[in-house]
This record gives structure tokens, C-alpha cells and sequence, in this order.
């Protein structure tokens, strides 16, 4: 499939029909999430992958009653990490491990430490939710590159989730991304005119 078809094939499936997508699958789209771009490198993202009927059904009303939550196959979670002190460490440990010469890495690193540096923790979480959301997109189109459908979705207490799911402060889950095979028939896609977004 061409990059545009996957695009105009891609909808917001609101109900799956519950089989589910090969582990393999589901690799497959993780690793093309794991590719995802990310300002500086930081990556400051984590998923939950949920698979377990009980706990979706337990997450199902702290996402206000939508069906994909139960009907999808895997349900991705995505969270965004504000934590950058122990980003910039993992990603020094990463440059070194893939060889990076000293000076680029270090250069880098500095770089890090500076533009976090300026941030207060509000400022950081909402810079982590920006760059969550790049790997949310690779996410979407990945899956559908597969054939799976997907929604992303942002209407649900991050709070409950967190409670529910154990997920570890500092992270805070920003948006839901279930996958599986839809089985609602999708509206055809209505979007602004190109004059329109661009001035």
C-alpha cells in the first residue's frame, strides 16, 4: 500500500469486532512507534499494552462508556515521561552503546541539558505530551500499513487510568490508541480545503 492510501484508508474505528491481532502484529507496530521521531532524540514516551478483558472492562468506564476499550484487541496506552534528567541519562547510555564519538554525543547532551534546563515540570509534561503524540501518529498509520484499525483517543480520566493500570509517577497517560478489526463502516473522510489551512 502507497503512504496515501494508508492515509485515506485510516479511520477512527469506533467498534472492533474482538478477534484478536496476531502478537506478531502488534511487534511490528510497536517497532514502528519505537521509530518514531522525538526532538533531540529524548523519546519521552512509555506504553501500556493492554490485552486482559477484565482490566479493559475495569478501564472501560474511566473512559467514559466507549466501546473500543472493550471490543479492541490490544489497547495501547500512551504515556507521556516528563522525567528528563533520567531521559537524558538513558540517551547518553544509548549514544554510547551505538558508538556515537564523544564529541557528537557530548554536544548532544548539552544541548539536552539546556533546553530542559529552561522548562519548569509543567512546561516538560506538555513538551512530552507534544512529542507523545509523533508516536501516537506512527502508531495510527502503522497499523493500518498492517491492516489493523485503530483510534486515537484523547476523551478519558488519566487519572482512573493511572490508578487502574499501576502506571509509576512521574508518567501521566495522554491518549489511547486500541487496535484491531473494525467493525463499523467509516464516514468518508471530511477535511478543510489545502487554501484553507495554509495563509
Amino acid at each position: 500500500m502507497q503512504f496515501s492510501d494508508i492515509i485515506m484508508k485510516r479511520y477512527a474505528t469506533k467498534k472492533f469486532d474482538g478477534k484478536p491481532v496476531p502478537d506478531k502484529v502488534v511487534h511490528e507496530i510497536l517497532e514502528i512507534v519505537r521509530f518514531a521521531p522525538s526532538a533531540l532524540n529524548l523519546q519521552p514516551w512509555k506504553i501500556r499494552v493492554v490485552t486482559d478483558m477484565k482490566l479493559k472492562a475495569d478501564l472501560k468506564p474511566a473512559a467514559f462508556g466507549q466501546e473500543q476499550i472493550t471490543t479492541c484487541s490490544h489497547l495501547l496506552v500512551f504515556c507521556a515521561d516528563p522525567d528528563y534528567d533520567s531521559l537524558i541519562r538513558r540517551l547518553g547510555a544509548l549514544l554510547e552503546k551505538s558508538n556515537v564519538p564523544g564529541e557528537t554525543r557530548s554536544m548532544i547532551l548539552h544541548m539536552a541539558q539546556e533546553f530542559a534546563g529552561r522548562m519548569s515540570p509543567e512546561q516538560k509534561l506538555a513538551w512530552s505530551t507534544a512529542q507523545t503524540y509523533l508516536a501516537l501518529g506512527n502508531a495510527l498509520n502503522g497499523a493500518k500499513s498492517l491492516g489493523i484499525d485503530s483510534c486515537p483517543m484523547g476523551g478519558f480520566d488519566p487519572a482512573e487510568f493511572s490508578r487502574i493500570l499501576k502506571i509509576p509517577k512521574p508518567l501521566v497517560p495522554v491518549m489511547l490508541c486500541p487496535l484491531g478489526y473494525g467493525a463499523d463502516t467509516p464516514m468518508p473522510k471530511v477535511r478543510f480545503a489545502k487554501e484553507d489551512i495554509i495563509f
